[in-house]
């Protein structure tokens, strides 16, 4: 089966990719996904992240399906890598892995001094973090296309940690973080970070682009605090406002000129390295006509043009104690976080990456950031996706950016010493706008109170208490909302007996059966039936995945789907987007009001799918090949 942008969908997955034989069916732990016409031969599949096909022990064509044999370790934690080598990999594909790394180190460049500036601590160890953990990563991963470094997010969490602890203790607890990421990785718990609900990643991320935008905004105007910047957002603002007659008009233009000319490149020449240039700019004119503003130089002393030696951290007891509770909260985040980056790389191109062969190099990438003095490292969505835009084919993208990276720290470290943190705090400031997700978060306020009461939740204790906290607390109140759903849903039948008797054919009212939707090969119906919700959505995703073949057509009965949470609506419109870009037209039938309202809120809407009262109603209308309108409904 072809994976929806090039490619044939193999080599992916422990087993290979999807193979286009006689349609199956296959259960889902607590559902059921179905095939139309071949309901009867049902799999039970314990495999989260690919379904069944073409694997060894599944029969293909006439038979009844065997159940699939569990991949084995070397399957499941063979790097991504490797898999690229397998398949071919030739003079045509490395370059086009340089000129994709090269784009990537150019956009790494500023932003990972940038983040570990915001950080606490001083830029090269974000640049650290880029060439060592972002080489791993790539390296060891179970994603193609996953570029590591210093990511946003954990600006919040690393801040604290240095300011409590020191480095000394920051580098313990990335150090531990690492190991913890590896045990988890090995555990194969990658499964479950997926079970996170869709509002809890939209709100800590929203909240974490809050608490970023603040901590810039001393830099940004250039303020003179009276003593150190205190940490709490409600501590934090009062300072900065006592503070506002101390700005710096230049560093105020510098910081707005730097954003302007970021958005225009993006609007005029999206291809264009517009945050390097915006940052390159700043520095000349800095240097060109004496800026009286702070730069790296007078603030940090340069950077230092070579990789430190590596070093182990304190390991005393106590240490150890202390920042316990740091490397678990580093461990979650960073699972977290490269993860949805995997995904959305997924999103794009059509693969399937092994999430726990992707936290085992996450952690191995930490250990060794740790040692060489870096900070968190973590798949990064921004610059991920910009390797896929830019061509990347492989993991050789992430590992050369690194070496690019490292290249220039070589050659032009001195020149960064010229660099405004003015500019700088202008491309957070910018990094922190994208990461509340507006249209996501209003789409959230208005599917349910449900879902807007977990986002709400989740946003304001990662604001105003901590990160942590605020994840599972989301995560908390999304499970209870779901047991409400559930037991709202709930309908119970008197006298059922526990096995159901026989029933002869003509006495239930059953529809004709139809040997075409089975064999029609430009039609291809899944059926749902259960409650669809975030705990399921990664499952249901991983088949939804495989659904951009040669088909014409692809339709997804909700006739037994009694509800659907924010998280089951995300993983349906990502699927109908891919189903488009590949050509290929989307149904929908059978899905309830309220259904369709949430999915709806998510922009599952004409023209990317069309709504159905019926599979029949829809078929009808394809075998007529009557043309399809974006308002037009199949009742």
């Amino acid at each position: 089966m072809a994976s929806p942008r090039g490619g044939n969908g193999a080599g992916d997955g422990p087993g290979g990719g999807a193979g286009r034989h006689a349609p199956r069916a296959w259960r889902l732990p607590g559902r059921k996904i179905a095939l139309a016409g071949d309901t009867a031969n049902a799999i039970d599949w314990p495999f989260p992240t690919d379904p069944p096909m073409n694997r060894p022990g599944t029969s293909q064509g006439s038979g009844a399906p065997l159940t699939p044999p569990s991949p084995s370790f070397v399957e499941l934690f063979t790097p991504k890598l490797i898999t690229v080598l397998r398949e071919g990999y030739g003079l045509t594909e490395l370059k086009s892995d340089l000129v994709a790394g090269l784009t990537v180190a150019i956009v790494a460049l500023p932003l990972s001094m940038a983040i570990a500036i915001a950080c606490g601590v001083t830029p090269d160890r974000g640049l650290y973090t880029a060439i060592v953990g972002g080489f791993l990563i790539s390296l060891l991963g179970g994603s193609r296309f996953q570029i590591g470094g210093p990511a946003g997010a954990f600006i919040v969490l690393v801040a604290s940690t240095a300011m409590r602890h020191g480095i000394d203790g920051l580098m313990l607890a990335t150090f531990l973080s690492g190991i913890f990421l590896v045990v988890l990785g090995f555990l194969r718990a990658g499964t479950y970070i997926k079970f996170i609900p869709y509002p809890v990643t939209v709100g800590f991320t929203a909240g974490i682009g809050v608490i970023i935008l603040t901590s810039q905004l001393k830099d940004f105007f250039g303020l003179a605090l009276s003593g150190p910047e205190p940490g709490p957002i409600v501590e934090k603002v009062p300072a900065l406002l006592a503070a506002a007659d101390t700005a710096s008009p230049l560093s105020l233009l510098l910081a707005v000129l730097t954003i302007a000319v970021i958005v225009l490149t993006k609007r005029w020449r999206p291809g264009w390295p517009g945050m390097l240039f915006a940052v390159a700019l700043a520095a000349v004119a800095a240097w060109l006509f004496q800026l009286p503003v702070e730069t790296i130089g007078s603030k940090f002393g340069g950077i230092p043009r070579t990789l430190p030696l590596p070093h182990l951290p304190d390991f005393s007891l106590q240490k150890i104690q202390a920042v316990l509770p740091d490397a678990v909260a580093f461990a979650l985040l960073g699972a977290i976080e490269s993860l949805l980056s995997a995904v959305v790389a997924d999103g794009m191109t059509g693969r399937r990456h092994r999430s726990n062969c992707e936290l085992a190099a996450q952690g191995t990438a930490n250990i060794a950031a740790a040692l060489f003095g870096g900070v968190p490292a973590t798949g990064t969505i921004a610059r991920t996706a910009t390797n896929v835009r830019a061509g990347a084919r492989g993991p050789i993208a992430g590992m050369s950016h690194a070496v690019f990276l490292l290249l220039f720290m070589l050659v032009a470290a001195p020149l960064a010493s010229y660099i405004p943190l003015s500019a700088l705090a202008g491309v957070l400031v910018l990094v922190a706008w994208n990461m509340l997700e507006k249209h996501a978060f209003v789409a959230l306020v208005r599917a349910s109170r449900g879902e807007a009461l977990v986002l709400m939740a989740t946003f304001l204790i990662t604001v105003f208490r901590d990160l942590t906290e605020g994840i599972i607390v989301g995560f908390s109140l999304g499970a209870m909302i779901f047991i409400n759903r559930m037991a709202q849903a709930l309908t119970v039948e008197y006298q059922v007996p526990l096995v159901a008797p026989d029933i002869a054919d003509s006495s239930d009212g059953r529809v004709r059966y139809d040997p075409s939707l089975a064999s029609d090969p430009d039609v291809v119906v899944y059926r749902i039936s259960g409650a669809f919700f975030f705990g399921a959505a990664s499952t249901v995703g991983a088949v939804l995945d495989r659904i951009a073949d040669h088909r014409k057509s692809f339709i997804l009965d909700f006739s037994e789907v009694p509800f659907l949470d924010s998280t089951a609506a995300n993983t349906i419109a990502g699927a109908a987007r891919k189903a488009e870009s590949a050509g290929v037209q989307c149904f929908i039938t059978g899905a309830s009001p309220a259904v369709r309202h949430t999915l709806s809120a998510h922009g599952v809407r004409p023209p990317t799918v069309r709504f159905g009262r019926s599979i029949d109603s829809v078929i009808r209308h394809l075998r007529k090949g009557e043309p399809v309108t974006d308002s037009k409904e199949f009742d």
